[in-house]
């Protein structure tokens, strides 16, 4: 697909998801995020052919102007949509679908423990939501919805919607997810064990009592 059918999918899928643009020309004219992706197709065309300098300055050249950090080596679909952008860090090897939005404070990152593939894959029509981070090498799969602020760390299957820190998939195609969770399972635990202190404690002070008496 040639770099102007991706920047007109770009502008067509921002027209479709954002209430607030207008027209083509506002968005050409006003999103960071938009040319935020403009700046990241450039660099990465630079990247692809060994000129990694000329691909870093342009990145951060675009840091610098749109408050939005992308890797020219991340690979990157179309239909992109970043709302207000300011803050999101995309890595290296982050590999993202198509007709995904991306909304600020956002980051696809690494654990800085892994080596090669470090950074997640995003798969088709995804939302991640405001400050959302998704760290490490795994796949959030198509129609995912990740919640605000939620830090996923593990991989999430497709339709699924990812809540909390951890982040915890609470639905997959719209369905409460019932199956326990290991998170859960530990929580129940810690109330199982301080349960049995209360009764120990309440042992104790009866058998204090008697004595005392």
């Amino acid at each position: 697909m040639t770099f102007l059918s991706k920047v007109n999918k770009d502008l067509r899928f921002i027209l479709e998801q954002d209430p607030a643009a207008r027209n083509r020309f506002e968005i050409f004219l006003t999103y960071s995020g938009f040319w935020a992706i403009i700046y990241y197709r450039l660099a990465h065309f630079f990247y692809r052919f060994h000129f990694k300098l000329v691909a870093r300055i342009i990145s951060q050249w675009a840091r610098f102007l749109t408050g939005i950090e992308i890797h020219p080596g991340a690979k990157i679909g179309y239909g992109i949509f970043i709302d207000h952008g300011m803050g999101v860090v995309i890595g290296e090897t982050t590999v993202i679908g198509n007709y995904v939005t991306i909304y600020q404070g956002v980051t696809l990152g690494g654990t800085g423990k892994e080596k090669g593939k470090r950074h997640p894959t995003i798969g088709n029509n995804v939302v991640i939501s405001a400050g959302a981070k998704v760290l490490g090498s795994f796949t959030v799969g198509d129609g995912a919805k990740i919640g605000a602020n939620s830090v996923v760390l593990h991989e999430v299957p497709a339709g699924a919607t990812v809540v909390g820190v951890p982040g915890i998939v609470k639905k997959i195609d719209g369905k409460k997810v019932t199956e326990n969770n290991p998170l859960w399972d530990e929580i129940a635990k810690l109330k199982e064990q301080l349960e049995e202190c209360r009764k120990c404690r309440d042992e104790a002070s009866i058998k204090k009592e008697d004595e005392y008496n």
